[in-house]
C-alpha cells in the first residue's frame, strides 16, 4: 500500500526508504545556498564505524528532519525523490534536491 504524497513523512518512513533502496541509512540534511533550500543525502551511514553519531542521535536527527519537512509542505516531493532517483550516494559526493517551497514558506524558513 502506498502512502499519499500529501500525508506527513515520518522518520520511520525515511529510515525505511533509506534501507530499502540503498541497503544503508545515510545521513539527511537540510542546507541553504544562495537564497535555495536543499535536502542532501550524504554519503555517511549509520553503519559505518567510523559515523559520528549513536543510533539514538541518528533517529532524534531524523525526527527533527521529518518535522521541518512536514512544516515546509515538501514531504510529498521527498518521498518521491528519495524513492525514485536513480543516483546512489558516492562517497565524497552528497545527493542534492532542490526543495520546491509552497508560496510564503519559503521566506520563513530562509529568515
Amino acid at each position: 500500500m502506498s502512502t499519499p504524497a500529501a500525508a506527513p513523512l515520518a522518520a520511520a518512513e525515511i529510515l525505511q526508504i533509506l534501507r530499502q533502496r540503498w541497503q544503508a541509512s545515510y545521513d539527511l540534511q537540510l542546507i541553504v545556498r544562495r537564497g535555495r533550500l536543499y535536502l542532501q543525502v550524504m554519503w555517511g551511514y549509520l553503519e559505518q564505524q567510523s559515523f559520528p553519531m549513536t543510533a539514538e542521535q541518528y533517529g532524534a536527527k531524523l525526527e527533527e528532519l521529518a518535522a521541518n519537512l512536514n512544516g515546509l509542505g515538501v514531504a510529498g516531493q521527498v518521498r518521491h525523490w528519495l524513492s525514485t532517483t536513480k543516483d546512489k550516494p558516492r562517497l565524497g559526493k552528497a545527493m542534492t534536491l532542490p526543495l520546491e517551497l509552497p508560496e510564503g514558506r519559503a521566506s520563513e524558513f530562509l529568515l
